[in-house]
């Protein structure tokens, strides 16, 4: 389904964070980053951890994507 111009515009344009997100954004970052700990600690240093690692970060992008664009 081709996006709307209002749709494109919500996706690049700055969100500036509305009451309570911050602490939403920054709920979501300890978590994420408890679980990349984890994943350090558990795995040996490799390209399968560092895409795990990654992964998470995108995890926390999209998360965060989704909080400020809603």
């Amino acid at each position: 389904m081709k996006p709307t111009t209002e749709e494109l515009v919500n996706r690049f344009n700055h969100h500036i964070p509305k009451e309570g997100e911050p602490e939403r954004y920054n709920a979501g970052r300890t978590l994420l980053l408890d679980v990349a700990v984890e994943i350090g600690n558990l795995t040996p240093a490799s390209r399968e951890q560092s895409v795990a690692l990654t992964k998470l970060e995108e995890a926390m992008f999209w998360a965060n994507a989704s909080i400020a664009r809603s």
